[in-house]
């Protein structure tokens, strides 16, 4: 299973048609590219995250429809790179990525710190970690957040 897509030209003319329907428009486009989610996916994203192959489990961990209780087993996984792949993921449950901001390894607490949906407890205690480069993310994304907050701030401020 491949989390790429490839779109052919006979497919994206397709998409082009359907976007240019206006009874169809987004939902069309939508229905195309994201198929229903089937309890046959639950369970084969389940076998995923079980699975023998570390590869195996990678795609599990990084698919935003795997179960909650399979991230907890993926971030405790003797394999780095699929932990990694669990701090990637922005479907991962706040509970995982505290845990996960606790990882012996920097590059998985590296890939917490930049995970988008990072709870403000995970982030402060990141924000002290014993590694240069996870404090020096923290410190990139909280001048991120301040950027926009001056940034929103000098839009809502009349001329």
């Amino acid at each position: 299973m491949s989390c790429i897509r490839f779109n052919t030209p006979a497919q994206m003319r397709q998409l082009d048609s359907l976007m240019a329907q206006p009874a169809l428009g987004a939902e069309a486009v939508s229905g195309f590219l994201s198929p229903e989610v089937t309890e046959s996916k639950i369970a084969r994203l389940r076998s995923m995250a079980s699975d023998r192959n570390p590869k195996i489990r990678e795609s599990a961990a990084l698919h935003k429809h795997t179960p909650e209780e399979c991230f907890l087993s993926l971030a405790q996984d003797r394999v780095e790179s699929v932990r990694v792949c669990v701090a990637r993921n922005e479907a991962t449950p706040c509970d995982v990525l505290r845990l996960l901001a606790k990882d012996a390894s920097a590059t998985v607490r590296s890939w917490v710190a930049v995970n988008f949906f990072i709870p403000n407890d995970a982030m402060n205690l990141l924000a002290e970690d014993s590694d240069a480069t996870v404090r020096a993310l923290v410190a990139w994304k909280m001048s991120l957040a301040t950027e926009t907050e001056t940034a929103l701030l000098a839009q809502s401020l009349p001329n």
